[in-house]
C-alpha cells in the first residue's frame, strides 16, 4: 500500500514533493521521515510520511547536533567573546597537558586536535555528559601531533567547543544555544529535550545491512584498538548499538553538543534559515563575514579516522565537498549517523533539514539525500 505523504510545497517545488514520494514508494514499508526547506527565509517545503510521524515528530539526528554546536561558537566568534587563532589554553589551561598546549581553537574546530577518544573509552554516563568528556580529555594525550593532520571526532568534538564556551562565558553551550537560537525562533531542535516533550519523541530503529552491504562492512579493516574504534568509543567491553545513545533518555535530557540532540525537520532547516536569512522579521544570526569564515574549507582531505577524502570548515562539514559538489562554494551543515542531514547554502539562501527513523546505511547523510537535495537546489535556483 502506497503511504500517503503529508504536508505542503511552495509552487515551483512540485518535483520535491514527487522525488520524496517517489523515493517513499521504493523504500521499507515502515518508512517513516520528515523533509523541510527554507528559501531566503520563507519555508517552501514540509512533508512528512509515516504510521505515527507527525510535522513536529521529535527524532534523534546524531551528529547533525554538531551544527548547532557550531552554530554557538560562530556567534561567539562573530561577537568578539572567542578568538579562532587564540591557543584552547587561553580559555581552558588544564588543556596544555600532555602537548597540547600550541593548538588554536581554529585548529581544534577543525578536527585537527589529534584528541579523538580517551584511551581507556568512556562509560554510557559520560558520553552524555559534556563536563566529564572534556574533563577526561584534558589529560588525555592526542593520538597524533595536533595541527598537522585530521580526523573525525565524533563524540567528543561538541564536549571540546562546549567547554571553551564554558570558559569563555561561564555558561554552557547548551545555555547559550537556548537563550539565542532556539528559543528565539521556536525551534524544534533540542539540546536537552524537556521532559513535557518527550512524548513526541520517536525512537530510533536500526536498519540491517543487505547482504552486498555488509560485505563492504566486513571488508574495512577494524581492530580493538584503531583510530575508528576510539573515536566511536568501540574499543571498550560491550559497546553498545549507536541507537542506544538517541534512545535514552539521559541523553536526550542532558543533549551533549556531539550526537545527543532531538529535532524534527522544521527544527534542522529553521536553524540554518535563521543562521544566513532573515526570518519573521529577524535579521540573519550570521554576519555576511562570519557566513564566509564558517563556510570556508579549513581541512581536506585524507581523514585519519574515517580512512576516506573529507572536508571540514569552522566546525561545519563543507557540504558542497562532502557530500552535494551541486551546491555552492561555501555551504555548510552537518549529518548525523541515523540518516538525517542539515545545511545552509548561502549562495541560494536554501536551508535544509532531513530527518528520518531508521538509521540510513552506511551511517550519515541517508543516500535519498542526494535526489532530495538535488530537487531541493534546482527549484530553489528557479525561484
Amino acid at each position: 500500500m502506497t503511504q500517503e505523504i503529508h504536508g505542503t510545497v511552495a509552487d515551483g517545488f512540485e518535483e520535491v514533493r514527487e522525488e520524496f514520494a517517489g523515493f517513499v514508494a521504493g523504500e521499507l514499508p515502515d518508512y517513516e521521515g520528515q523533509l523541510c526547506a527554507y528559501v531566503q527565509g520563507h519555508r517552501v517545503v514540509d512533508l512528512w510520511t509515516g504510521d505515527g510521524c507527525e510535522a513536529d515528530s521529535l527524532y534523534g539526528v546524531f551528529s547533525s547536533t554538531k551544527g548547532a554546536a557550531h552554530l554557538v561558537v560562530a556567534l561567539l566568534v562573530q561577537d568578539g567573546t572567542l578568538e579562532p587563532d587564540r591557543k584552547v589554553t587561553y580559555y581552558w589551561p588544564e588543556f596544555g597537558a600532555e602537548g597540547k598546549g600550541g593548538l588554536t581553537l581554529r585548529d581544534l574546530l577543525a578536527h585537527r586536535a589529534g584528541l579523538v577518544g580517551v584511551d581507556a573509552g568512556f562509560t554510557e554516563d559520560e558520553l552524555a555528559d559534556d563536563a566529564a568528556i572534556a574533563e577526561r580529555l584534558a589529560d588525555q594525550r592526542p593520538f597524533w601531533r595536533p595541527g598537522t593532520a585530521f580526523g573525525y571526532h565524533a563524540l567528543v568534538i561538541g564536549a571540546l567547543a562546549g567547554e571553551v564556551v564554558r570558559r569563555a562565558t561561564g555558561r554552557t553551550l547548551q545555555e547559550v544555544y537556548e537563550e539565542r537560537v532556539r528559543a528565539p525562533y521556536g525551534l524544534d531542535f533540542h539540546l536537552g529535550l524537556p521532559a513535557e516533550l518527550e512524548p513526541r519523541y520517536r525512537s530510533v530503529q536500526p536498519m540491517a545491512p543487505t547482504p552486498e552491504q555488509q560485505a563492504v562492512l566486513d571488508s574495512v579493516p577494524t581492530g580493538p584498538h584503531t583510530l575508528a574504534s576510539i573515536a566511536f568509543n568501540t574499543h571498550v567491553p560491550n559497546p553498545g548499538e549507536p541507537v542506544d545513545h538517541a534512545n535514552s533518555r539521559t541523553v536526550r535530557a542532558k543533549g551533549p553538543a556531539s550526537a545527543g540532540g532531538v529535532a524534527a525537520a522544521r527544527g534542522l532547516a529553521g536553524m540554518y534559515a535563521a543562521a544566513i536569512s532573515e526570518v519573521d522579521g529577524r535579521p540573519p544570526l550570521l554576519k555576511p563575514d562570519t557566513i564566509a569564515e564558517v563556510g570556508q574549507i579549513h581541512s581536506t582531505g585524507y581523514d585519519l579516522v574515517a580512512r576516506t577524502h573529507k572536508s571540514f570548515g569552522l566546525g561545519f562539514q563543507a557540504v558542497s565537498d562532502t557530500w552535494y559538489p551541486f551546491l555552492g562554494a561555501g555551504a555548510f551543515g552537518h549529518s548525523g549517523a541515523g540518516g538525517s542531514q542539515a545545511f545552509a547554502d548561502p549562495r541560494s539562501g536554501l536551508a535544509y533539514g532531513y530527518t528520518r527513523r531508521r538509521c540510513a546505511f552506511p551511517g550519515g547523510a541517508a543516500p535519498e539525500n542526494q535526489r532530495l537535495v538535488r530537487a531541493v537546489h534546482r527549484a530553489a535556483l528557479a525561484s
